[in-house]
């Protein structure tokens, strides 16, 4: 089975504001649904849709709320009457981040610019009435990212570039993965193997980190494994913030050509490495290459190279690696 299947034998929960798809929770009683996000994701992801300023009570239509203060601590005030709404906000956002630790999120999407979900280039005004703004998170996405800091986060407005979507989603699945192993009997060998498979992605993300996760399988007898975990986790999805880059990917292309140099015929071969380095050079979507790669796996059945999660990283329906 691969590994795609194995990820999809249930959907997989990630946070998301509630506008996004399509619940009228805004200010002015509309919203702000992402096609994206409600209709191509919702087939592999099981939303837990959120709205602090609804949740909070703010109700429906509403006054629009701004940031006050500095980027280290803001109060949330609404503009016309003025209300106050920071302590209940920060009563609310308390409980539910708690309440959220059992969800075993994979990931979250948040509503761009906004003063409670906005992940970024958030306006937080010095004091009310004054032009002076500075840009930070909203108050609900700075407390997630704080207490979730594994958690990949994005914003809607990001996934529109392909680079940034195809890394989140790449984010969403590793962990998801991650979070399977941790709740496996624990065993070394599991961990090995959950190394090895991961060896591609990782080496197309960051060497640097995967020599270091390396290290800490190969003296896992020495570690406790509370250790291990907490580790291996930080470090394992830390290499994921790293983007791909063409170079990157052609490394792993050709290592992995390395393990076919005795199956392949002098034609295969040289028809491999000329779409390998047509990805390179950006002519060819890094789609083909891996294709040719997946196929001559499965012919020869490589068991190596089967079982490397880099050829089936998230489903080939998200058409992730279909862009130049």
């Amino acid at each position: 089975m691969e590994i795609s299947e194995v990820d999809m034998e249930r959907k997989i929960k990630i946070g998301v504001s509630s506008c996004l798809l399509g619940e009228k929770v805004r200010w002015n009683g509309d919203h702000k649904q992402d096609r994206y996000v409600r209709e191509v994701l919702a087939k592999y992801f099981e939303y837990i849709p959120i709205c602090p300023e609804m949740e909070v009570g703010m109700g429906v239509p509403r006054e629009t709320v701004a940031l006050y203060g500095d980027l280290k601590k803001q109060r949330m005030i609404s503009k016309k009457t003025q209300t106050d709404w920071t302590k209940p906000m920060e009563q609310y956002i308390k409980g539910r981040i708690s309440s959220l630790a059992h969800d075993e999120l994979s990931g979250y999407i948040f509503k761009s610019k906004s003063p409670s979900c906005g992940l970024g280039r958030v306006p937080v005004y010095s004091e009310f009435g004054s032009q002076k703004v500075r840009h930070g998170p909203g108050v609900f996405a700075r407390a997630f990212t704080h207490k979730f800091p594994l958690i990949p986060t994005e914003d809607e407005g990001r996934l529109n570039d392909l680079r940034i979507r195809e890394n989140f989603i790449v984010r969403v699945f590793c962990l998801y993965r991650f979070q399977a192993l941790l709740k496996e009997k624990y065993s070394i060998k599991a961990w090995v193997n959950f190394h090895t498979q991961h060896k591609f992605l990782l080496l197309a993300h960051s060497r640097k980190h995967y020599d270091a996760l390396g290290k800490l399988v190969a003296h896992a007898k020495a570690l406790k494994p509370s250790e291990l975990k907490e580790k291996y986790g930080n470090v394992f999805m830390e290499a994921f913030s790293l983007k791909s880059t063409p170079k990157k990917n052609t490394d792993v292309l050709l290592h992995m050509m390395g393990f076919l140099k005795k199956v392949l015929t002098i034609g295969e071969k040289e028809d491999i490495l000329e779409t390998i380095e047509d990805y390179r050079n950006e002519l060819l979507p890094l789609i083909v290459p891996v294709t040719l790669i997946r196929h001559q796996v499965k012919k020869h059945n490589i068991e190596y190279l089967r079982d490397q999660v880099y050829l089936n990283p998230h489903p080939k329906e998200l058409m992730l690696r279909n862009h130049v």
